[in-house]
């Protein structure tokens, strides 16, 4: 007929209440432990090394590449006159590569961007340095990185 249109009715399903306030109780519970996971999850992939009364911070990424890798390494530095220089280093057991750039005391950038490219397959240690006058150590930092050799890079 015209004008007419099928129409399926869908209608909830309806559990006997007993079942209902045991199947919500199921749920709040799983939401709770999913929520005390997350927060978890959330405390334990904060960057470490980070926190505000650090003069030197590092995150590398990423942590785990195919040879050959590009690395890309960013540094924060607390804004301090002494500034004068930050240096990055990546290094295995078989390679080495660094760089260094100038700083410009509190007014040098908070963050600064290094990237390492082509490495070849080993374990890194990924490390920088900030420096003062006289290329005095005011703070360091560095974590490991891990870069696989690839059958397909031969």
């Amino acid at each position: 007929m015209p004008g007419c249109r099928n129409v399926v009715v869908v209608r909830p399903l309806r559990l006997p209440l007993a079942s209902r306030n045991a199947t919500e109780r199921r749920a709040t519970r799983a939401m709770k432990i999913r929520c005390l996971l997350f927060g978890m999850l959330v405390l334990v992939t904060a960057p470490l090394g980070a926190g505000s009364g650090d003069r030197l911070a590092i995150r590398v990424t990423p942590k785990v590449a195919l040879a050959p890798a590009l690395l890309i390494v960013q540094t924060t530095v607390e804004s301090n006159a002494q500034n004068r220089s930050i240096e990055v280093i990546a290094e295995s057991d078989d390679f080495y590569r660094g760089s260094e750039i100038p700083l410009d005391g509190d007014k040098a950038p908070r963050t600064t961007r290094f990237e390492f490219r082509d490495l070849p397959g080993g374990v890194y240690r990924v490390a920088a340095v900030l420096k003062g006058a006289n290329e005095q150590r005011l703070a360091e930092t560095g974590l490991t990185v891990t870069v696989v050799e690839s059958d397909l890079a031969r």
